[in-house]
């Protein structure tokens, strides 16, 4: 599964992790997703959604 968030795609990022001696090493910002019963067209569904969608009330939660 993708670590990707259904309502808005927001999917990891990448950088630099950085050493005392500012050594550059590639390391990934995962988005903060959470699986949630969401309504999707009408039907419950489990989806990964980031918690910046679930707090702006972008998905419908289903009970």
């Amino acid at each position: 599964m993708a670590k990707v968030c259904f309502s808005c795609n927001k999917g990891p990022a990448f950088g630099n992790s950085r050493s005392h001696s500012m050594v550059a090493t590639r390391r990934r910002f995962n988005p903060n997703l959470q699986k949630v019963r969401i309504v999707v067209e009408g039907a419950p569904r489990r989806e990964y959604v980031c918690t910046r969608c679930l707090k702006a009330d972008k998905v419908q939660k289903a009970l």
